[in-house]
């Protein structure tokens, strides 16, 4: 269990910093989320479910099947489920706020540049990857 951590949040590629209060990965992580500028390439399941509000900015979410969503400051969450395969993008710097239930052992990602997808599993480790 961690408490009051800061690190990238999706590996060193991210344009994401984490400010996590507390990182339980077995029961719950909540983390305030610094969204720079732009993206990563890589579109990307999840380890876990989680529910976040948009604190301030603006963020353009892209499901790999091709449908967008947009997300600004509002009452109402984001939910993110394990399964949600998308890639964010921040205009100018977003501040969100996620809430995050257990993680799962492995999640996906898929590089569009080399049409590869990894397996990956805790600390960004690659267990398979395939086209």
């Amino acid at each position: 269990m961690n408490f009051f951590r800061k690190a990238k949040d999706g590996g060193p590629e991210s344009t994401v910093t984490g400010y996590w209060l507390v990182e339980a990965k077995d029961l719950f992580s909540i983390a305030l989320l610094k969204f720079e500028n732009g993206s990563r390439d890589s579109y990307h399941s999840h380890a876990f479910n989680s529910i976040s509000w948009v604190l301030w900015g603006k963020l353009l979410e892209e499901h790999k099947q091709g449908d967008f969503r947009t997300h600004r400051p509002s009452l109402l969450p984001v939910l993110t489920f394990r399964d949600t395969f998308h890639r964010v993008f921040s205009t100018g710097t977003t501040w969100v706020l996620s809430f995050r239930g257990p993680w799962v052992k492995q999640w996906v990602e898929y590089d569009p540049n080399n049409k590869t997808y990894a397996t990956l599993s805790h600390g960004r480790v690659v267990s398979n990857v395939h086209h």
